[in-house]
């Protein structure tokens, strides 16, 4: 798999920039971050409900 050089990175971060202006991106990050907050809740939660149901299908 191929990753972008610095160049292209550079002209994806100033395209986003040309997009959504400055103002408009640390909204953007906040939403970004609480969602993998989210997404990282959720998953943990279903880790952390399976336990119970695999321990007293062992006992039983």
């Amino acid at each position: 798999m191929l990753l972008p050089g610095h160049w292209e990175i550079v002209i994806i971060v100033l395209a986003i920039l040309l997009l959504f202006g400055g103002k408009k991106i640390p909204e953007l990050m906040k939403g970004l971050g609480s969602g993998i907050r989210e997404f990282k809740k959720g998953t943990s939660g279903a880790e952390e409900q399976e336990t119970p149901k695999e321990i007293e299908n062992g006992k039983s």
